[in-house]
């Protein structure tokens, strides 16, 4: 939040990116998911990797929703396809890794917890459900020049890392992830109704000047903002001055809005960051002239992996392994039998 006293006006006149990378909704929490049979302290060692030849994850077949078509295709092809689309190609080959890797355990939490389509499908390729998913076909074209070499990185991510799930008590995780945190994550807690011993607050190497609209910038005008507000339907009063319809954020550790009265009414700095389609929840807002102006830090939810965090670790030679058990509190990674 500091570094918008220095920057704001070379903010300001940045171009904001609004579409979403990423944005999953939490699941709800099935009791093994809080850990209560899991032992106070893991003891085992993480896996160091496997043969890189796939079978682990051939072994199974997973029903695909492509929009409204279900796809059948193994496990470790629909991995590729999600890899191609969540992270950049151009990433360190171990923050890919770890990436494939949240990405495994998150469909196998799905398939745990039954996902959100019932017997239709375990698993589908809307980003706002389940995880983002692109063809090679696409993704070459979107590559161009450099389709081959993302090409081979991608499955290598996915080869390498065959079968490895990042488990708590010997059970897949809720393996949730997002762009970029404000140099610090959030507790799942601090976003969604429920608390994940695993999904804790940790340190983020997050390299600011190398990342697109890391300092972002929007504006309202007073009706725009009444206007998203109302559509909320939250119950905020919105008829008094305008410098009184924001007030009392609560910040957590990572100077995320945990909680901000919006006229009058006590609501989450994730739900007002919904409403206006802010880039995160690590806001400030000011009055200026005749707009309310917020300044906005990262991108997403904050919670679990963070992407580029990630990709800066990789850079210092952690290996994926090392990347997982920071982001993740208390894990241990290996293949998962169930």
């Amino acid at each position: 939040m500091k570094h918008w006293k220095d920057l704001r006006q070379s903010a300001a006149a940045s171009a904001l990116l609004m579409a979403m990378l990423f944005l999953l909704p939490l699941a709800t929490v099935t009791p093994f998911h809080r850990g209560e049979d899991a032992p106070q302290e893991q003891t085992d060692e993480p896996s160091q990797g496997t043969d890189s030849t796939g079978q682990l994850d051939e072994a199974t077949t997973l029903k695909v929703l492509v929009g409204d078509t279900v796809e059948q295709m193994d496990f470790g092809t629909y991995l590729m396809g999600v890899v191609r689309a969540e992270m950049p190609a151009s990433f360190e080959q171990e923050a890919l890794k770890a990436q494939a890797v949240a990405a495994r355990t998150y469909t196998r939490y799905k398939l745990l917890s039954g996902g959100n389509h019932g017997d239709t499908a375990d698993i589908c390729t809307d980003p706002t459900c389940c995880q983002a998913y692109i063809s090679l076909e696409k993704a070459r074209e979107n590559w161009g020049e450099n389709a081959d070499a993302y090409e081979k990185k991608v499955e290598a991510a996915v080869l390498e890392t065959d079968g490895q799930t990042i488990l708590y008590g010997g059970v897949p995780i809720l393996a949730v992830f997002h762009s970029c945190s404000a140099g610090r994550t959030r507790g799942a807690g601090e976003v969604w109704q429920s608390d994940l011993p695993y999904l804790q607050p940790v340190d983020s190497p997050e390299p600011a000047d190398a990342i697109p609209n890391y300092y972002s910038r929007v504006a309202f005008t007073p009706q725009q903002f009444q206007e998203k507000v109302a559509a909320a339907d939250i119950g905020a009063d919105l008829s008094g001055p305008v410098d009184q319809w924001l007030r009392n954020a609560v910040t957590d550790s990572a100077g995320s809005v945990v909680t901000v009265d919006v006229g009058g009414v006590s609501v989450k700095g994730s739900t007002l960051r919904s409403i206006l389609g802010l880039r995160s929840a690590c806001f400030e807002w000011a009055l200026e002239g005749e707009e309310i102006v917020f300044y906005v830090t990262g991108y997403g939810h904050g919670v679990g992996l963070s992407q580029y965090g990630a990709n800066a670790m990789a850079k210092e030679g952690a290996d994926y392994l090392t990347i997982l058990t920071h982001y993740y509190t208390g894990v241990t990674i290996g293949p998962y039998g169930g």
